[in-house]
This record gives structure tokens, C-alpha cells and sequence, in this order.
């Protein structure tokens, strides 16, 4: 049964306490603070603009680690053509924007609500959340956006406008992570598109184990691009 959260609590409850479908709790406002604190524990918020503040921690884990992402021969002319190109935490604003615009199929709505998208630039300010952009020419054509903690990056949301501008996101952000020793990202939902590109299932107990050895790490990731 998931747990209550007055708006003052400052705690989550044990992530591991979750139900089958992993919902853990409801309540309690969104802000910088506590979501610092809810990720560190693989806790995040997923609910619709109307619904109650919903707190999750799904499993089993889909996670990729850096080293394993898989890219497709198909994908390979676009790093050898340079039909794309991509930058870092150039235009946060942005594509947290077009991933809340994004129309997807079989989605009336979007969990990024008013108070996601302004807990997470605020992040951004303060250096711990870190969009990818993705460019055709001059024109913003795809990214991702995500929250990096030690040695975890917390993947929260892609969008393309252009065939392969996720995937070429995705690719190029794990190329950066793998130069910095990150562990692994936390794609939080199972999903067909990621499994193809090196996502694997992690039991809920094994992801935990992870997070402790994490909460561990004082690595500065403010300091997102040298």
C-alpha cells in the first residue's frame, strides 16, 4: 500500500517497500530539495497535470550502462557524415519544453506537469540536471534531459523531430559518460526503443545495492563539460 507524504516531510519511505507495480507514495509538493533526495534513493515522480503527486520506484530497473549501448549500422553514417551534431546544457530550457510538447501515441497527457519543468531548470541552475541537444544546422531537432548524481545519470525524458535525433542524443551522452566512469543510467521505464539500444532489466534489489555504493560518490558533476 503506498504511503502518505505530508507536504512538510522532508523523508521517503524505504524504496525497497514499494508495491508490486511500484508505486511507493503520494503527496508531498515537488521542489530542487526533494527531488535531490527522492533520486539519490531511485524515487522519482510520475503522474498526469490532474492527478495527485504520485512517487515510484519501478522494477525491475531498465538501466544501460555506457560502455554496452549498441549502435546500428544505420546510425553509424551519422557520426561519419555528420549529419547531426550535438552540444551539452545548451539550451536546457528548450528541450525540456519540446519533451513536455511531444505528442506520443497512446498518451493523452504529460507527466512533465508545471512543477516538473520548474524543479528541473532550477536543477539545472544550481548544476544537476543536464540536457543533450541534438542540431540540424541551426535548428533544435531532438535531446534529453536527465539528472546526474556520483556516478548515476537519472535519464528522464527524449523527444526527435528528425529520424534518429534521440537515438544520436542517447549515443553521444553515453560516449561522454563512459569517458567520465559512469556506472550506469537509470532509464526508469522499461521501454522496446531502449532494450534495443543496450537496456537491460536489473532486479529491484540489485538497482538498490547500486544506489547505496552511489550515495557514496562526492564526484562534482556541476562540472558537466570540461
Amino acid at each position: 500500500m503506498a504511503f502518505f507524504l505530508p507536504s512538510e516531510v522532508d523523508f521517503f519511505p524505504h524504496p525497497l517497500s514499494c508495491d508490486p507495480d511500484g508505486l511507493l507514495a503520494f503527496g508531498a509538493e515537488v521542489t530542487p530539495s526533494r527531488l535531490l533526495l527522492s533520486y539519490q534513493f531511485g524515487i522519482f515522480p510520475w503522474n498526469g497535470p490532474d492527478d495527485p503527486i504520485l512517487w515510484w520506484y519501478t522494477h525491475p530497473r531498465l538501466i544501460l550502462r555506457p560502455s554496452e549501448v549498441k549502435v546500428s549500422k544505420s546510425m553509424r553514417k551519422y557520426f561519419s557524415q555528420e549529419i547531426l551534431s550535438c552540444t551539452f546544457d545548451q539550451a536546457f530550457d528548450k528541450v525540456i519544453r519540446r519533451c513536455r510538447d511531444k505528442f506520443r501515441e497512446g498518451q493523452e497527457s504529460t507527466w512533465i506537469t508545471d512543477d516538473i519543468e520548474e524543479t528541473f531548470i532550477e536543477l539545472h541552475k544550481q548544476g544537476y540536471a543536464h540536457s543533450v541537444e541534438v542540431w540540424q544546422g541551426d535548428e533544435l531537432v531532438g535531446g534529453l534531459y536527465g539528472m546526474a548524481l556520483g556516478k548515476i545519470f537519472c535519464g528522464e525524458s527524449m523527444f526527435a523531430d528528425v529520424s534518429n535525433a534521440s537515438k544520436f542524443a542517447l549515443i553521444n551522452l553515453c560516449r561522454y559518460l563512459e569517458k567520465k566512469d559512469f556506472w550506469l543510467i537509470d532509464c526508469q521505464q522499461a521501454t522496446a526503443h531502449l532494450q534495443s539500444m543496450g537496456g537491460k532489466l536489473m532486479s529491484k534489489t540489485d538497482f538498490f545495492t547500486y544506489l547505496k555504493k552511489n550515495a557514496l560518490i562526492t564526484t562534482d558533476n556541476k562540472k558537466w563539460i570540461d
